[in-house]
């Protein structure tokens, strides 16, 4: 597929916006990165991460409490994921670029490739959002359909009801499949990846190996091999459904659109600023809890519309955003409730089960 270009508003709803988001920063004399709430949760994340991997691995407890412990940090693992790593990818988690690409790499401990993500989340889906065969986050074939344009099969008549469990495998085919098939194809989709440095090859080997030694060899060494695979199941699948079911609650809702290029000049009909209102939705924003732990993201129409202003300032800005989008008459896609997203979700993907 051909990338799209975007089209350019005589009236630029995008340019206002920008101008009233950074007036607020301005006059409250903040900066648009990350705070000490910021660094003190991101301290807390990772305490407890460690805290929970030495207690698990080293001083094995009861079946039940290692489950618990499982869970536990698969979703620490999220939250380090949200909060720290991708603030730091985006730039935002501190003014200091040594500190974001230190932060930033959190995602390489954990298993997965930093250099592969910025391409696939920085790149492509934050520019071609909900774009069906460029944004690759929407792509989940033979599994699920999550646009009409998508090939319809079989099993589709069945996704609304499994789909808890093909987001639950997220995590491990991440880190064990799809960040070696972009490495080898050089690609991502039909997006061709950049030239990787010598030192990014280094780093993609050494940190792979890294995450085997920290979470495969030594937890076998000290517990034994079936002891590890339920454990490591267990962990993985429950981080890969809260990295999921985020994602999912926010770009694949009732709601939101999967708009279509232009057949004839290969143009997006809107600009791209429009095109994030109508492709991305907030969910569950009063619940603090879940804004804490998810880092913001339940506040993705102003993270994708700011991607570089850290999501400790999503609630302030989504006020002046939604104003903006009144202003201006465009959507912006919100449901308060994490209830009402998850009904809408499951709904889109039943609407879609269907041929």
């Amino acid at each position: 597929m051909t990338i799209p270009k975007f089209s350019n508003a005589s009236q630029s709803f995008h340019g206002e916006l920008k101008k009233r988001i950074s007036d607020y920063f301005i006059n409250a004399g903040k900066s648009s990165t990350g705070n000490f709430s910021l660094y003190f949760k991101a301290i807390i994340l990772v305490t407890a991460f460690l805290l929970v991997y030495t207690h698990l691995v080293f001083f094995t407890p009861v079946t039940w409490l290692a489950i618990l412990e499982c869970i536990v940090l698969g979703g620490l693992t999220a939250a380090i994921g949200f909060n720290v790593m991708h603030d730091g990818m985006h730039g935002s988690f501190s003014r200091s670029k040594w500190v974001n690409k230190m932060a930033g790499l959190s995602l390489n401990f954990l298993g997965a490739n930093n250099f592969m993500w910025k391409a696939k989340h920085n790149i492509i889906h934050h520019t071609y959002t909900n774009i069906e065969g460029i944004d690759d986050d929407i792509e989940a074939k033979p599994l699920l359909r999550l646009c009409e344009t998508q090939k319809y099969y079989k099993i589709h008549r069945f996704q609304h009801f499994y789909f808890w469990a093909a987001y639950s495998m997220l995590y491990i085919w991440w880190v064990f499949f799809t960040d070696y098939k972009k490495y080898f194809l050089g690609r991502i989709g039909p997006t061709p990846l950049q030239k990787m440095s010598i030192s990014d090859h280094i780093s993609f080997w050494g940190f792979k190996l890294l995450h085997a030694f920290i979470f495969m060899a030594v937890p076998i060494y000290m517990v034994g091999f079936s002891t590890w695979v339920i454990g490591f199941l267990i962990y993985g699948c429950f981080a890969g459904f809260v990295l999921s079911i985020v994602f999912q609650l926010a770009h694949t809702v009732e709601q939101t659109h999967f708009p279509r290029p232009n057949q004839e000049t290969g143009r997006m009909d809107d600009e791209w600023a429009l095109h994030q209102l109508k492709t991305t939705a907030n969910f569950a924003t009063r619940n603090k809890m879940i804004s804490w732990w998810v880092g913001g993201l339940n506040f993705q129409v102003e993270h994708h519309l700011f991607p570089r202003v850290s999501h400790v300032h999503y609630p302030a800005i989504s006020k002046i955003i939604k104003k903006t989008c009144q202003d201006f008459g465009f959507p912006y896609i919100e449901y308060p409730k994490m209830r009402r997203a998850v009904a809408s979700h499951i709904s889109h993907l039943k609407h879609l089960s269907r041929k």
